[in-house]
């Protein structure tokens, strides 16, 4: 289940940054502002079967009416990668970017890693450029990609509870 994220989440939100990212995981204090900043949107994903597990979290930056929005991170627990949990975080901040008036998304990705390039590519992200030694300190490149975000479609492959302010949807 994706739910947005709370500021009591930010214990297991940093556990798995700092699991995920090692070399360059994000203080807390930077990952508390972003939670709750008001140009951003961040969603966790909680196993159903254990509410209070969080296995995943990813988060937008689409300040309204500016035309545009980063994705900001996004991380899966490696227990629950390949099970589609990157693709619906990705779709869920795709969808509130549109909301939010963006016309194009940005992000970017180290360069050693294939998988999350492929997802994004897969969604329709193009490499725009290359940022030099952008992740520290290990040196790595960063790839920047872009993209157009295409109009909302008849029926949306995800529905937003307001009262629980949890987001449900097909990851296929």
């Amino acid at each position: 289940m994706l739910r947005r994220a709370r500021p009591d989440d930010l214990d297991a939100i940093m556990a798995l940054e700092r699991s995920t990212f090692a070399a360059d995981a994000w203080p807390a204090e930077a990952m508390r502002a972003e939670l709750a900043g008001e140009h951003t949107y961040y969603l966790v994903a909680v196993d159903d079967a254990r509410p209070d597990d969080l296995v995943a979290y990813a988060g937008l930056l689409a300040p309204r009416g500016s035309g545009q929005g980063d994705i900001q991170t996004i991380a899966v627990d490696p227990r629950h990668r390949g099970a589609g949990l990157g693709r619906a975080l990705m779709h869920a901040l795709m969808d509130e970017a549109r909301r939010r008036g963006a016309g194009e998304l940005f992000l970017e990705v180290r360069a050693d890693n294939p998988v999350a390039r492929g997802l994004y590519a897969s969604l329709g992200f193009a490499e725009t450029g290359v940022r030099r030694g952008y992740y520290q300190p290990d040196g790595v490149d960063a790839i920047v990609m872009r993209l157009e975000v295409p109009p909302a479609v008849a029926r949306p492959a995800a529905s937003v509870d307001t009262a629980a302010d949890t987001v449900e949807g097909d990851a296929r």
